[in-house]
């Protein structure tokens, strides 16, 4: 029925109980973190209360040390034209900003990653709109969540959404399976042909997690930490992830608890 043998991981029952275990921590944690993302606090003290938060709880933080150079932080703090992998540091919240914050627990050895968008007091028109795009955007890729259709649709759905908004979408970075490890197969596009790629089936659980940039599409990564990825024209970028699960009829997420 669904083609060619995957190697995408299929969970078994036991696994996606632990895996909506962590992401609904995940989730928890994103809402906890929301009181201190305001003007005056360093993305560093977010960092430690995102560390405290998780240890309190069980878990441990997969960011923590992960990857090459080893990544600083217990969550990413992206600002203003920062993309994706913000490390936490000195820089002081401040009236306008927008922040991403993105969290993935370990909890008992499964992963729940997700991300979110926080406004730091009043921000512009256009801010808000990139915001709320952004959102949309990432519920218009998880309407393509179903058994039987191909992953090449959520990318293909959210940039035929975006396009006509006079936005771009970030496609040097991806969603990916996720659950047993941090990144597993598939990589999920955000910008991707119609009816492309594999197809999707039940027990498959992966983020969705958009990067819209008011400007154009491209990043750079900081040469100094090696990690922090910006617009390439100092423009606002903006991004919302949730972990899915496709189930028998449709679509299940895991890191929704009524925040986004």
């Amino acid at each position: 029925m669904f083609g060619k043998k995957s190697r995408i991981l299929i969970k078994n029952q036991e696994q996606i109980e632990g895996i909506k275990a962590a992401s609904k921590l995940a989730a928890e944690t994103l809402k906890y973190l929301a009181q201190y993302a305001v003007p005056g606090n360093t993305t560093k003290f977010i960092d430690q209360k995102c560390a405290e938060f998780t240890h309190d709880h069980g878990a441990i933080a997969a960011t923590k040390g992960y990857g090459h150079p080893p990544f600083p932080g217990h969550c990413c703090t992206s600002v203003n034209d920062v993309v994706c992998h913000g490390i936490p540091g000195n820089y002081e919240l401040k009236e306008g900003d927008i922040l991403n914050i993105d969290v993935t627990p370990i909890l008992n050895g499964y992963y729940g990653d997700t991300c979110r968008m926080y406004p730091i007091g009043e921000i512009s028109t256009e801010a808000t709109n990139l915001i709320e795009t952004t959102r949309q955007s990432l519920w218009k890729g998880i309407e393509q969540v179903r058994p039987g259709n191909r992953f090449g649709n959520i990318g293909y759905a959210i940039t035929k959404f975006i396009q006509p908004k006079g936005f771009s979408v970030v496609f040097e970075f991806a969603g990916h399976g996720v659950g047993v490890e941090f990144h597993e197969e598939p990589q999920v596009d955000h910008n991707a042909p119609k009816d492309s790629g594999a197809i999707m089936q039940p027990g498959m659980i992966f983020t969705i997690e958009p990067m819209i940039n008011q400007g154009k599409a491209r990043c750079k990564i900081d040469r100094n930490d090696g990690w922090t990825a910006r617009t390439i024209d100092g423009k606002l970028s903006a991004q919302f992830e949730h972990t899915v699960l496709v189930t028998s009829t449709g679509v299940e997420v895991l890191t929704d608890i009524g925040e986004f």
